[in-house]
C-alpha cells in the first residue's frame, strides 16, 4: 500500500515572502487560498495580466502586483514560489530556477514539480487542520475539509484557550506537565464518548 510521506508544517507567512507566477484562474485560486488561511502573508504576483477579482483580492490583502512576463530576477528575496501559468514551459522554467536557487516551489497541478502541496485547511479559531492526499486528489481533500468543518465545534478555540490557561498553572518539569495534560484531555475524550 502506498504511503503519504509528506511532512506537514505550519508556516508563519508574515515572515516569509511568497511569489505567485501567473494571473489567471489558478493564480487567483492560490491567492484566495493563501489569503483566507493567512491574511497577513507577504505575497507578490507577477503576470502580464490579472483577473478583475485578483485585483480586488490584491487590494484587500496588500499583495504586490507586477505586470510583467516571468524573469528569474523575481525570485530574489522570495522563500516560496507557486507557478500557475497556462504555459508548461514557463512553469518548468520557474521550477528549474527555484531548484537552482534553493527555493521551495509548487507548480500547480503538476506533482512531480512540487516541493510542497497546498492541501485542504480547516480553521476554527486557534485550531487549524491541514489535509493532504499526497497530491492524488484535491477533490478528496476538499470533501474531507468540508466534513471536518461540519464536525468540529465552533467553540473548540475556547477549549484550547482553557487548556492553555490550565497548562500555565502546572508546576514541574516538561514530562510532568505532559502527564497532567494527558489526564485532563483523556477526561474530555471519555466525556465525548459517553
Amino acid at each position: 500500500m502506498e504511503r503519504n510521506n509528506l511532512y506537514p508544517i505550519f508556516l508563519k507567512t508574515q515572515t516569509l515572502h511568497i511569489l505567485i507566477v501567473g494571473g489567471g484562474n489558478v493564480a487567483e485560486e492560490k491567492l484566495s487560498f493563501l489569503t483566507k488561511s493567512s491574511p497577513d502573508a507577504k505575497i507578490t504576483m507577477v503576470s502580464p495580466m490579472f483577473r478583475e477579482d485578483t485585483l480586488k483580492l490584491a487590494v484587500n490583502y496588500d499583495v504586490e502586483l507586477i505586470r510583467s512576463a516571468y524573469n528569474t530576477e523575481f525570485l530574489n528575496g522570495k522563500h516560496l514560489v507557486i507557478a500557475t501559468t497556462d504555459k508548461p514551459d514557463i512553469n518548468i522554467q520557474v521550477y528549474n530556477d527555484c531548484r537552482s536557487m534553493d527555493k521551495l516551489v509548487n507548480v500547480a497541478d503538476n506533482p512531480p514539480f512540487c516541493d510542497f502541496y497546498m492541501g485542504g485547511i480547516v480553521t476554527k479559531g486557534n485550531v487549524k487542520i491541514a489535509i493532504s492526499t499526497n497530491g492524488k486528489s484535491p477533490t478528496a481533500a476538499k470533501r474531507l475539509r468540508q466534513f471536518f468543518e461540519e464536525v468540529i465545534p465552533e467553540d473548540i478555540s475556547r477549549m484550547v484557550q482553557n487548556l492553555n490557561t490550565y497548562r500555565k498553572t502546572i508546576k514541574g518539569n516538561f514530562e510532568h506537565k505532559v502527564d497532567k495534560m494527558n489526564e485532563v484531555t483523556e477526561t474530555l475524550i471519555s466525556n465525548i464518548e459517553e
